[in-house]
């Protein structure tokens, strides 16, 4: 897919990125006026990964996400007044209000689920892939996961097991150089974390995670190759989060000159740049403007949502 000469698929990505930066920005001004409870992880800057990995998808593909999903469920096709509806703890919410922003499932978008475990999503991709290879189909998942997660030994199981049986995963590195606060440049002693899919017989890259273009190619061509049975692929994007960790994190590991360093590359001023001749300022405006009313409506939909009933906790726990 061209996602830059194509108006079509030019649109659609640049829309997508914009959504899930008002999406984000959103909810961070929700949460510092109290009205969102829990924490919140963002993923501002890094939104180019999951447009393009997504848009290398077909429609009954799969994706596992992480605690900081919110870009991956859009990307994914989600319903903004669901999503925005978790996270304000109403019964309405993809979740009925139960998992909040770390936990945030659509099956019907093929997500089966943001993670609050470090590279938990990981084995469950490798799970999803062998129940798609155990039927026959030709689905095939992708695994997000950031760099913190390629040191825990769910990842290693996970990768091995997709490599040896040949499963039709792509495991996508979200790199964006710090593990909370632990630098990419004290936790590896490797080069590139691509590096790490030597050790299990699969193909590895390192593309540019801000330019969705990029992941986009490198994801496609891994999903071509997993449909054919060929087996996972690892795929490293190196992007960066504006924000820290978490809504608890006081940034106290990196400086304010690198985080502007790598605002100026901000993905989705970068794109417009590349698409300005095929979109022109009118429909790259029409996508900024399409964005901030998806947002607004779906704050306005979701607060106007019951809140998540206690009385029927117990619904979420026993099997009917």
């Amino acid at each position: 897919m061209d996602l830059i000469g194509d108006a079509k698929a030019a649109r659609r990505a640049l829309a997508t990125m914009w959504t899930i930066r008002r999406f984000e920005e959103a909810v961070d001004d929700l949460f510092a006026r109290g009205l969102m409870h829990g924490t919140m992880h963002l993923s501002i800057g890094q939104e180019a990964v999951p447009v393009g990995a997504c848009l290398a998808l077909a429609d009954g593909d799969y994706i596992t996400s992480t605690h900081r999903g919110h870009g991956h469920c859009i990307a994914k096709g989600a319903r903004l007044e669901e999503m925005m509806a978790e996270l304000l703890a109403k019964e309405t919410g993809y979740c009925r209000g139960r998992g909040g922003s770390m936990h945030i499932a659509d099956v019907a978008t093929g997500n089966l689920g943001a993670n609050g475990i470090v590279a938990g999503g990981v084995p469950i991709a490798a799970g999803a892939g062998l129940a798609v290879k155990m039927r026959g189909g030709r689905e095939v998942v992708v695994s997000f996961f950031g760099d913190g997660a390629v040191n825990e030994g769910a990842w290693h199981e996970g990768v091995n097991l997709a490599a040896i049986w040949d499963l039709p995963v792509v495991f996508v590195c979200e790199n964006n150089h710090y593990g909370m606060s632990m630098s990419v440049g004290r936790a590896f002693r490797v080069k590139e974390l691509s590096e790490r899919a030597a050790a299990y017989g699969i193909p590895g890259t390192t593309v540019d995670g801000n330019d969705p273009q990029a992941v986009h190619d490198a994801v496609a061509d891994a999903v071509t190759r997993a449909r054919a049975g060929e087996g996972p692929t690892l795929i490293e994007a190196m992007t960066y989060r504006w924000k820290g960790h978490s809504k608890s994190d006081k940034n106290l590991y990196r400086t304010r000159e690198e985080i502007e360093q790598w605002r100026e590359r901000d993905p989705i001023a970068r794109f417009e740049r590349r698409v300005s001749a095929t979109l022109g300022e009118q429909e790259i405006q029409a996508c900024r403007d399409e964005a901030r009313d998806l947002v607004r409506n779906a704050v306005r939909v979701a607060n106007a949502a019951p809140d998540a009933s206690a009385d029927s906790l117990t619904e979420a726990v026993y099997a009917k």
